[in-house]
This record gives structure tokens, sequence and C-alpha cells, in this order.
């Protein structure tokens, strides 16, 4: 594991120059001590929204604080959460809890991979790449998803968002199963195919046949030459490595899972309608599950 330079908590900065800056700096200021833990799922046009402020006043908030940008100023903070340093309402800090508690090491250290491996899963897949499928599938007529065995989990999950977006999915975990659906498929439907390391055969014979029925096919895999790639139009590639066997499947899933969302994100809004539809969806279902 690589060392982390030990640095003043980012949090306990914030507070202790909090009296010398601007009201929109203090605003931002607030909002990132009272709301730590959500900071995570903001990027700084998303903050600057909540806030209604302008984007480049996060920033060059970051940078009066000493870093290079808000990414930085949030992993740095998500670092310092990771730690267990907490900032009270007098603007001391606590972080003795953290240093006793047997776990905090390893959520720490935990967290520190699965960052990294988002960050480079974010690195290999270009916005522009990311952008063409989530419009392909914002526009298809119809999304097959498959994933077999542990890849089943993601393919499923996202299968269901999408689906609460009114997007007409079929979902199979079984190949058998996936090759009778394509039979309908038609130009404009898109497939995606989780395979973390893309060497099912089976796979590779439903996108080709996908292919012939001309609908686009959307490859799920780690970033590697496999068979799958090459039978793919487009390809979302997740880059996850850990020499601990036990390890390595858990950052590669949470690596995933976020490249998932942020497609998911820009599915929700690229339509003002899609808003509406997941929200519509997610009444029903809590009325459903009512006693």
């Amino acid at each position: 594991m690589e060392a982390r330079p030990t640095t003043m908590s980012p949090l306990l900065k914030i507070r202790a120059e909090r009296d010398q800056m601007s009201a929109i700096e203090r605003r931002i200021a607030d909002f990132l001590l009272e709301e730590s833990h959500l900071l995570r799922d903001y990027s700084s046009q998303q903050l600057a929204n909540a806030l209604k402020i302008s984007q480049s006043s996060v920033v060059k908030f970051s940078q009066k604080l000493g870093f290079k940008g808000y990414p930085d100023l949030k992993y740095s903070i998500g670092e310092s959460l990771a730690r267990g340093d907490v900032v009270d309402s007098n603007g001391a800090a606590a972080s003795e809890p953290a240093r006793n508690d047997p776990h905090s090491a390893l959520a720490e250290s935990l967290w520190y991979i699965k960052t990294r491996a988002e960050q480079e899963t974010r690195l290999i897949n270009p916005s522009t790449g990311i952008d063409a499928i989530a419009d392909l599938i914002s526009k298809a007529g119809k999304v097959f998803i498959i994933g077999l065995g542990e890849d089943g989990i993601p393919a499923r999950a996202f299968a269901m968002r999408l689906s609460l977006l009114d997007i007409l999915t079929v979902h199979h975990f079984d190949a058998v199963l996936m090759t009778a659906s394509i039979a309908t498929a038609t130009k404009g439907d898109v497939l995606l195919v989780f395979s973390e390391h893309g060497q099912q055969t089976n796979l590779c014979k439903i996108s080709r046949q996908f292919r012939e029925r001309h609908g686009s096919v959307i490859s799920v895999t780690r970033h590697s030459a496999n068979p799958l790639r090459a039978h793919a139009d487009h390809s979302l590639l997740v880059s996850a490595h850990d020499e601990r066997a036990h390890i390595e499947p858990l950052i590669y899933q949470s690596a995933l899972r976020h490249l998932l969302d942020m497609i998911f994100v820009l599915i929700c809004e690229s339509d003002g309608d899609r808003l509406g539809q997941l929200e519509a969806n997610l009444e029903r279902i809590r009325n459903l599950m009512e006693p």
C-alpha cells in the first residue's frame, strides 16, 4: 500500500479560515463542513448549483485553500473522513476515536484503493465515449443486458435502474434465453454485455448475432485485450488491480459501479422527462411496499 503524507485536515483548515472568507466563500465552507459526507457525490458544477453560485467560485475557493482545484479538495476531504477526522462546532479536531478504532486503518486503505481504481477507470474512458454510450442507451428502442455469474449482479442492478426511467429493458443471466430474445432486436437497439475478463465464447457469439441485426453492442470488461471487446461497437473499461485475491474483486465492482452511476446520471439529465418518470416509478414502488 502506498504511504500517504500526513497533512492538516482540510475541514479543520476551512473552519480556521472561515471568519476571513467572503459571503460566498462562507456558504461553500458551511456546506463542506456540515455535509462533508455527501461531497463525494457532488461535482463542482453540482455543488455550485446546490448553492446557487458560479462554478468558478467553487474552483477559486479550492485554489485559495491551496489545492489545484475542486477534485483535489474533494479527494483530501474524503481522505480526512476516512481517517475519522472530525471538526466540531468549536473548530476543534476530534480524531482520537479514529486512532482508537482498530478498523480505521482498514477502512482508509479500502477507501484509498477504491478511489484510485475509480480515478484510473475514469481516465481510460474518455468523456466523448461515455457521452456517446449514454446517448445510445437513452435513445434505444430496446436495451438488452446480459451478465453471467458474478457479472450478472451489476448487470441486473443497471437493468433495474434503466427500467425505472421507462427504458424498455430486456435482461437475462442465461445465454440461451438471451439468444432467443435478440431475435426481436432491430436497428437502434442496444446490447450491454457484462464480462469482467471478456473471455466467454457464448457472449461473443451473442454479440456477433446482435450486430448482424444492426444493433449496437457495448462491452463492459476490464481494461484488457479480450475477444468480447473485438465484437463490440463501444467499450466500457474498468481498471482495478490488487495482488490480494480477496481485494481485487471488491475494487473492480466499486469502480464499475461508479462508472455505471455516471452513465445513469447522464441519462437522467439528458431529458427533462426522465427524472419525472423516475420519481413516478419510485413512488409506485413505495406505495407497493407500504403495509
